[in-house]
C-alpha cells in the first residue's frame, strides 16, 4: 500500500492525541502571550504566533501523509474550544487557515520532504496564511506600512522558529524515545541510516 493512501488507526490516534496535547499547550500559551503583550506591546502576538502552528508541523513530520497538518491544527483548535478558550468558535477557522498554510508547503514537496528547512518553511507558510486572514479580520490595511512590515516579518520569523525549528526539536526528541517506531518518520530515518 502506498504511504499516501488512507490513514491507519494508529496514525489517526496519534494525530488526535497530538491535537489534544497541543490544544492544552495552546491554551496555556495564550497566558504567555497576554503577559508578554502587557510588557512589550501589541507586536508581541506576531512574535509568539509560531507556537500556535506546532500541531500541524509536528503531526505532519511524524505521519507524513496528505492532510495531516491541516487535520492536526483543526483538531487542536476544536479541543481548545472544548477546553473553554475565550476565542470561541472562530478558532476553528483560525486553525483551518494555519493548518492549510503548513499543508501547502508539504504539498509543494509532494509530502516527501520533512527536513528542518521544510518544517521551517511550513511554519512560514502557516504564518503567511494566518497573516492574510488576520489582515482581513482585523483590518490591517488601516495600519502604517512600517508596522505592517514589522508584523509580517516577526510572524514569519516566529513561524520558522517557534513553529518549524521547535517542531523539529520536539519530533526528534519524541523519535529518540522510540514512541514513533513503525511510523513513516521511523521508516524514512531507517532508510537514511542504511
Amino acid at each position: 500500500m502506498s504511504r499516501h493512501q488512507g490513514w491507519t488507526l494508529k496514525e489517526t490516534l496519534i494525530v488526535t492525541v497530538l491535537g489534544a496535547v497541543f490544544a492544552v499547550l495552546y491554551l496555556a500559551w495564550v497566558q504567555v502571550w497576554l503577559i508578554a503583550q502587557a510588557v512589550f506591546g501589541s507586536l508581541t502576538m506576531d512574535v509568539v504566533m509560531g507556537f500556535w502552528f506546532l500541531a500541524s508541523i509536528v503531526a505532519a513530520a511524524i505521519i507524513r501523509k496528505p492532510g495531516v497538518a491541516f487535520a492536526a491544527e483543526v483538531l487542536a483548535s476544536g479541543v481548545e474550544i472544548l477546553l473553554g478558550s475565550p476565542g470561541g468558535l472562530i478558532l476553528l477557522l483560525s486553525g483551518a487557515i494555519q493548518g492549510a498554510g503548513a499543508e501547502a508547503v508539504f504539498a509543494a514537496t509532494r509530502w516527501r520532504n520533512y527536513s528542518l528547512p521544510v518544517l521551517m518553511a511550513a511554519g512560514v507558510g502557516a504564518a503567511i496564511f494566518s497573516f492574510a486572514y488576520t489582515w482581513i479580520r482585523f483590518n490591517y490595511g488601516a495600519l502604517e506600512p512600517g508596522v505592517l512590515i514589522a508584523m509580517f516579518a516577526l510572524r514569519c520569523a516566529s513561524g520558522a522558529l517557534l513553529g518549524g525549528w521547535l517542531g523539529h526539536v520536539i519530533v526528534e526528541a519524541l523519535y529518540r524515545t522510540g514512541a514513533l517506531s513503525g511510523l513513516a518518520i521511523d521508516h524514512d530515518k531507517r532508510i537514511v541510516a542504511a
